[in-house]
């Protein structure tokens, strides 16, 4: 968040319109089953990167 000048939760909540919970879902869990697609797209709005930049595939996990 820091590359993106984005220093807390509540700056990327007001950049991206995520909510504080969605935002903690996606920082607190490293092995997450399910994520609306919306947030994805919106963090990479926010942070201009491609969807691979954000996610990784790993077969059998």
């Amino acid at each position: 968040m820091a590359e993106h000048r984005i220093d807390d939760i509540t700056e990327l909540m007001e950049k991206s319109g995520l909510s504080r919970n969605s935002i903690n879902k996606l920082y607190r869990e490293t092995q997450l089953e399910t994520v609306k697609l919306e947030t994805l797209f919106k963090l990479c709005d926010t942070f201009q990167c491609k969807l691979s930049d954000l996610i990784e595939y790993v077969p059998g996990e």
